[in-house]
């Protein structure tokens, strides 16, 4: 592989005696990743229906390496029922090692595709809050799909630039990821296009904006709460001197050590203009020291600053949603019963004909670009209501009471995936007719709507299997 000869200088000085090791890892084959959403199966449940051979990635819990060249999961009947999500094994580290909690206040500032986003949704178990945002609307549409497809109802999906952000987000966060843009050093080996990216706009081009965006969510970080930054490059402008800038402007802010892995490097220090010891604790991952591309880590925490009374959150005004009736819109509610949740009225925004589920403690927001606010349950029809995909999506088969389980096996499975219409005749008994969640091995697809012996599709057009 042709690299330049400026990146092969740096990578040299970088790594000195290890440097012919990382040549050589350019001739080996690239490393495919799986990771389990924990959110609708355990890893040990997961196990034991894989269609597959899996390899556990040993730093990452959830996580599995899969023979990419022969076996295609993207096209498998449990990822559309967001059982997993596919992922570069070391892209999945932020992710992993940001410890969120459930019911916490989260941000991915940089989110799209979704590869970080969807597990720390998952790690939030329903409740709180993620706010996942990219500045791309196109990118952001491919997020809220992959959100939505993990079963994630608690989240917001914008489309700001990140100062924006900082105007309604003041010391609101608890946990953000910022997965930051970058000159992509780390899938050279990947994906041999990024060498002409990085040519075209290098390192010095991407630290500006690093520095920018880390400040401004350094802001939107509650005193107490936890920051990740990430990049997949090897230059320490985007990295040992991004983190140096930022303890620069806010002191506050304390670099903690990261859960370690035998083959994870230090940060390093004399990478920077201040050689503060403390960037050690940042971690670098490079493709000859373990399977994976390359990746650059720091978790930060936030300390009150005493002197601007920063320890106290700020109260905000909340958005309660548009209805503040006591009890649902009688469609909704007729629906309802089919389902063992219970809603609460005033977290209810109706837009139109659809009607969103919201997080709770939510700041004002007008102004602010979403493609997505809340979960969207449906739309209200005349005198009947329609359940969405992304409901469907957030079921689990004991939480609604129609339900039509196929086996894997089943053709009729791969027929409802492409949008067909589905002959469910039952021998033993007749179904009673309505909206039923069509699931495969108990997991949830999509809604179909069941009259006589003939289920009508209603899996979304644009998330039908063209395979």
């Amino acid at each position: 592989m042709n690299l330049p000869r400026a990146f092969e200088e740096k990578m040299k000085h970088l790594l000195h005696e290890e440097y012919e090791d990382y040549i050589r890892c350019f001739d080996e084959p690239r490393h495919f990743g799986l990771r389990v959403n924990t959110n609708k199966i355990s890893v040990e449940d997961f196990l034991k229906i894989a269609p597959w051979p899996l390899q556990p990635i040993p730093w990452i819990r959830n996580g599995f390496y899969y023979d990419g060249e022969h076996i295609h999961p993207a096209k498998h009947p449990y990822y559309f029922a967001g059982l997993y999500y596919l992922q570069e094994p070391s892209a999945m580290t932020p992710a992993d090692r940001l410890p969120v909690e459930p019911g916490e206040r989260v941000l991915d500032i940089c989110a799209a595709p979704g590869g970080k986003a969807t597990e720390l949704g998952a790690k939030l178990k329903g409740s709180g809050v993620l706010i996942a945002n990219d500045i791309s609307n196109s990118r952001a549409k491919g997020l809220l799909k992959n959100l939505e497809l993990f079963g994630i109802g608690n989240m917001l999906v914008l489309s700001e630039e990140p100062g924006k952000l900082t105007e309604y987000f003041t010391e609101y966060f608890d946990k953000i990821l910022i997965d930051a843009p970058c000159s992509g050093e780390g899938m050279f080996r990947k994906d041999k296009k990024m060498v002409k990216a990085w040519e075209e706009h290098g390192p010095g081009f991407f630290s500006k904006l690093q520095r920018s965006i880390i400040t401004q969510a350094a802001s939107m970080l509650s005193p107490g709460g936890s920051l990740l930054y990430s990049t997949c490059t090897f230059d320490a402008s985007e990295n040992e001197q991004v983190i140096e800038y930022l303890l620069s402007q806010y002191p506050e802010f304390e670099l903690c050590r990261i859960e370690p892995y035998e083959g994870f490097a230090p940060g390093i220090p004399e990478l920077s203009s201040s050689g503060n010891d403390s960037l050690s604790e940042t971690v670098r991952i490079f493709p000859h020291r373990m399977r994976g591309e390359g990746h650059y880590l720091a978790l930060l925490k936030k300390g009150n600053r005493e002197e601007s009374g920063a320890g106290q959150r700020e109260k905000k005004k909340v958005s309660k949603g548009t209805v503040k009736a006591a009890k649902l819109p009688e469609e909704l509610a007729a629906f309802w019963k089919e389902i063992s949740w219970e809603l609460d009225a005033s977290r209810l925004d109706i837009h139109g004909e659809r009607i969103y589920y919201m997080p709770e403690d939510l700041p004002d927001m007008r102004g602010i670009r979403f493609l997505r606010s809340g979960l969207l349950l449906g739309e209200l029809k005349k005198n009947r209501f329609e359940p969405s995909q992304a409901l469907a999506m957030c079921l689990k088969k004991q939480e609604y009471s129609k339900i039509l389980d196929f086996s894997l096996g089943d053709e009729r499975i791969m027929k409802y995936l492409k949008g067909e219409t589905l002959d469910v005749e039952d021998k033993t008994s007749a179904k009673e007719k309505g909206w039923y969640l069509v699931c495969v091995d108990g997991y949830p697809l999509g809604f179909g709507k069941l009259a006589g012996q003939t289920l009508k599709n209603k899996y979304l057009p644009g998330w039908r299997c063209q395979y």
